[in-house]
């Protein structure tokens, strides 16, 4: 019995917000980044399994098995898939890592629109 073909691994991200591609443009300096799909949901349609506004709310990954994945989990998806991020994905994790982890995505979720009004304005001086 042969295995089934994975899928790459997709990367949905909000493109609009300054400091979402920020940090994908971090992510994207990997060495093997090409192996990703990096989807800016911003201007494209998000995958199917995942509505606009669930992508626009939260950090969503669909990994290589087809789970789709939001917030800190997330994050440890996409780091356990990138060279030079794997070491943080394994502490990241280890429990209790990923609840306080997702602890703190949460607690950034509601002052993220302030901030990306702040990264707007420091992009307009630059």
């Amino acid at each position: 019995m042969s295995p089934t073909p994975q899928q790459p691994v997709t990367v949905c991200y909000d493109g609009s917000c300054p400091l979402c591609r920020r940090e994908i443009g971090f992510y994207r300096r990997a060495e093997n980044s090409a192996e990703v799909e990096w989807l800016d949901v911003s201007t494209n349609a998000p995958p199917e399994g995942l509505t606009r506004e669930q992508a626009m709310a939260r950090f969503h990954v669909r990994k290589a098995n087809g789970e789709w994945v939001s917030g800190a989990a997330a994050n440890i998806a996409l780091w356990h898939n990138l060279r030079g991020w794997r070491t943080l994905g394994k502490i990241a994790s280890v429990p209790p890592m990923p609840w306080m982890l997702e602890i703190a995505y949460r607690a950034f979720l509601p002052v993220r629109p302030a901030l990306q009004w702040m990264a707007r304005r420091m992009e307009k001086w630059n």
